[in-house]
C-alpha cells in the first residue's frame, strides 16, 4: 500500500463497513489512515489488491503478541474485497502475502476475528485451515468508557 491508496482504501473501508452493517462507526479520515500506516509512529501496514488502475480490495494488519503462548503474531485487522473480485482467489493470495510477510518475521500466528453472522467468510477461512476460539469474547474501551478510564 502507498499513500496515494488511502482514499481508495477508505471508500471500501465505506463499503466494507456497510456489509457487516457497522456504517455508523466508520468515521476513519484519510489523515488518521496517514498517520497509522505512514506517520512517524506507524504501526499498520497494508496491502491493496488491483484490477487495472482500480482497487479490488484491502488488508490492514499490524503486530500482535500471545502472553500464555510467548508467540508474536499479526492481527489481520481487515481483509476486504470487492464483490466482483471474491471468488478468484484474490483473498487468499492477500492472506499468503501476508502469512509470508509474518513468517519472514520470524512470527507464528496471524489472528482475526469475523462477525458470527459472516457464513461466507468462516467458511473461507475455514477450508484454509483456521479454527476459531469460541471460548472468548471481544471486548473494548471505547468512547466515553475509555476516556473515563484514562482519567
Amino acid at each position: 500500500m502507498e499513500p496515494g491508496d488511502i482514499p481508495g482504501v477508505l471508500e471500501l473501508l465505506k463499503e466494507f463497513a456497510e456489509y457487516e452493517k457497522l456504517s455508523e462507526y466508520c468515521t476513519a479520515t484519510a489523515e488518521r489512515f496517514y498517520a497509522a500506516l505512514f506517520g512517524a509512529d506507524a504501526m499498520v501496514e497494508g496491502l491493496v489488491a488491483r484490477s487495472g488502475d482500480m482497487l479490488a480490495g484491502y488488508a490492514l494488519f499490524y503486530p500482535n503478541f500471545s502472553s500464555f503462548r510467548g508467540e508474536r503474531g499479526m492481527h489481520l485487522e481487515d481483509i476486504y474485497l470487492k464483490p466482483e473480485f471474491q471468488g478468484g482467489g484474490n483473498g487468499k493470495a492477500m492472506l499468503k502475502e501476508i502469512a509470508r510477510i509474518t513468517a519472514d518475521r520470524g512470527f507464528d500466528r496471524i489472528d482475526f476475528q469475523v462477525l458470527d453472522w459472516n457464513t461466507p467468510a468462516i467458511e473461507f477461512y475455514k477450508k484454509l485451515g483456521a479454527v476459531s476460539n469460541d471460548e472468548e469474547t471481544h471486548f473494548k474501551f471505547a468512547g466515553e468508557a475509555f476516556t473515563a478510564l484514562g482519567t
